[in-house]
């Protein structure tokens, strides 16, 4: 590693430069979290070792100049439903679902006669053709990677890659060529709004914490993405660290910080492990610490990791938890940027957020605008999971539509069985738990803060929850209702008590046992939850059952009037039965009951006591001629 005395960014660079040109071969394995669980490390470590077989000489860490074959880890690369991927170089081919079994043969043909295993490309799933990389994939073309162009490409365990890529050159100029009124007038120029939740302008709140008076002050980036089914910050974490410490820097810079906090969720191993790799290796070339880039100016950066509470997603909850004390929201005014952490001002951004603000100085405030909307400039990152044929992590300009990304980059909605179903949207949950549900009429709205907002949703953090016409709406709502229940710290009453109240009427709702005077009484409740919470999580708490009955009110009253679930996914409100042509009489079906609902004669039809049935669907798994059904 290169000592403080000798940091120049240049030369990093230009000796990262002469490393890598020796490379023959690169070879970039997908090591984020979901390829990492699928196998990716087995498949690195069988690529070294194929290659070693060869007599080729490989490398897992670019450490001197010398020929070789070069196996590197990246972050995710974002097509997760295909992982583990592999990309090879310069071949540039990407591989997908790759196993240690395939390794042999990609060294084979790929690495010693510089052809492609057809195999294991990507077939698009309505032509069936053979996509030999990113160019050729829908899921990639149509996106516009910007926060996440790295992400999946460099090493992020080396941050000499990273500063070869450009890195920490616009904390540099920060720090030895502007002023902090500078940094700030450059991102509100920039319009670049918060992409963890409500989209406050970023540049706005740095000027305000900056014009508190001089003295103690605190950047914390809010790394604890709790929404079910997201998974953008911690890609980020993951595959480019050092663009979130970059980030980082530059805030601390803006507002006259000289100290801050990178809060990561310890669900995310990874994303920990590899943020503090990152700062310990940004300490020790001067880059972090006393003097940054001997500007006289000083950033010190810690690496802390949260218990899991998703309000500690909640700016005034983080802080508590920062301090130590239990994450619990507290009121606002004051604001962090007037008394935040240890009541110093602070500014809060999420992940995302900072990773924006080295490129924007890269680019300048003006080139930024041109992606995306005039009010809701730049890209956003989705975690787009659901019943989809290519589920992942995406980035797209704002006022991009929800069909550009159903049909062109997720490739459409499927069935439950994988199969694709082009009639078969039915909603997308965005923004989380507390977000909201769009439907057909929203499929070429521009995705943005204020036209989301127009319809009662948000971006959020930016998850997209795609859901089929076989999904229940009530259980839904119930799903959601259940999450912010759990995660509700109990410090309000109209949160901890009317969530549950909200919790156990959607749940009679889904049993049969409701009226119709639950409905009015449901919204009354989730009108007052939503006025009287002292937070963001209870304010929003309501909007799962608010957005369902908005859209899907004849979900509701079939649940409550006709005591049937349309989709027949509320197993209280189904009957369960046995189709005479297909039952062999075997008698399985009864020996399984529990209850002794089934009966009939060996090798002939039998049936169900309705009154006595428990709808445990036991019978239904138990049956291998597919003869009982819902």
């Amino acid at each position: 590693m290169i000592s403080a005395e000798t940091l120049e960014l240049s030369k990093i660079a230009e000796e990262y430069g002469k490393k890598i040109a020796q490379v023959t071969k690169r070879v970039i394995i997908c090591a984020g979290t979901g390829c990492v669980a699928n196998g990716s490390l087995k498949v690195h470590e069988e690529f070294v070792k194929k290659i070693a077989e060869k007599g080729l000489d490989v490398v897992v860490e670019l450490k001197e100049e010398k020929k070789s074959v070069y196996v590197s880890k990246s972050g995710c690369q974002g097509f997760c439903q295909m992982g583990p991927l592999v990309t090879m170089l310069p071949e540039n081919i990407l591989y997908t679902k790759v196993k240690p079994e395939d390794v042999a043969e990609i060294v084979e043909k790929t690495i010693i006669l510089g052809e492609a295993v057809d195999r294991l490309l990507y077939k698009d799933a309505l032509t069936g053709q053979s996509c030999k990389n990113t160019e050729e994939i829908n899921f990639y073309k149509k996106q516009h990677r910007f926060v996440l162009k790295q992400c999946g490409v460099i090493d992020p365990e080396d941050i000499a890659e990273y500063i070869a890529q450009g890195g920490y050159k616009s904390a540099r100029k920060a720090a030895l060529e502007m002023a902090d009124k500078e940094i700030c007038d450059e991102i509100i120029k920039s319009g670049l709004r918060g992409r963890g939740g409500g989209g406050f302008p970023t540049g706005k709140k740095w000027e305000m914490a900056r014009l508190q008076p001089k003295g103690k002050k605190y950047i914390i980036c809010n790394g604890d993405e709790g929404d079910p089914g997201a998974f953008m910050n911690r890609s980020v974490m993951e595959g480019n660290p050092h663009s979130v410490i970059e980030g980082m820097i530059i805030a601390a810079l803006a507002i006259g910080a000289d100290e801050g906090y990178v809060y990561v969720r310890t669900e995310y191993p990874l994303a920990v492990k590899r943020m503090r790799k990152a700062v310990s290796e940004a300490e020790k070339i001067g880059i972090l610490g006393k003097n940054i880039f001997y500007s006289g100016k000083s950033v010190k950066l810690s690496v802390m990791e949260g218990a899991g509470a998703f309000v500690c997603g909640e700016e005034t909850a983080l802080m508590a938890s920062v301090e130590g004390k239990r994450g619990m929201p507290g009121p606002k005014p004051p604001f962090p940027v007037q008394s935040g952490l240890w009541e110093k001002p602070t500014v809060i951004n999420n992940v995302e957020t900072l990773a924006n603000v080295p490129l924007i100085m890269a680019i300048g405030a003006e080139e930024f605008r041109k992606m995306g909307t005039a009010a809701s400039p730049g890209t956003k990152t989705f975690a787009v999971t659901g019943l989809m044929a290519n589920t992942g992590l995406i980035e797209v300009p704002f006022g991009t539509t929800l069909r550009t990304i159903i049909n062109d980059i997720a490739g459409g909605v499927t069935r439950e069985d994988g199969t694709l179903w082009p009639e078969g949207f039915k909603t997308v949950q965005i923004g989380g738990p507390s977000g909201g549900c769009l439907t057909k009429e929203h499929l070429d709205m521009p995705l943005d803060f204020d036209s989301l907002k127009k319809v009662g949703a948000m971006v959020g953090s930016g998850g997209l929850v795609v859901m089929n016409q076989n999904t229940c709406m009530v259980r839904i709502a119930k799903f959601f209702m259940q999450f912010i229940q759990n995660e509700s710290c109990g410090k309000c009453v109209l949160c901890r008590e009317g969530t549950k109240q909200m919790l156990a009427m959607l749940t009679d709702i889904t049993e049969g046992k409701a009226t119709e005077e639950t409905i009015d009484l449901l919204k009354k409740l989730a009108n007052a939850v939503q006025k009287g919470s002292l937070c963001g999580l209870g304010k929003t708490a309501p909007n799962p059952v608010h957005s369902t009955l908005r859209y899907f009110q004849d979900e509701y009253d079939a649940h409550i009037k006709a005591k049937k679930c349309p989709t027949g996914e509320c197993k209280h409100l189904t009957s369960i039965t046995i189709i005479p042509e297909l039952c062999k009489g075997c008698t399985v079906c009864a020996k399984k009951c529990p209850v002794g609902a089934i009966s009939g004669e060996r090798q002939k039809a039998h049936t169900i006591a309705q009154d006595k049935c428990i709808k445990c669907g036991v019978c239904i798994d138990a049956c291998k001629f597919k003869a009982i059904r819902r």
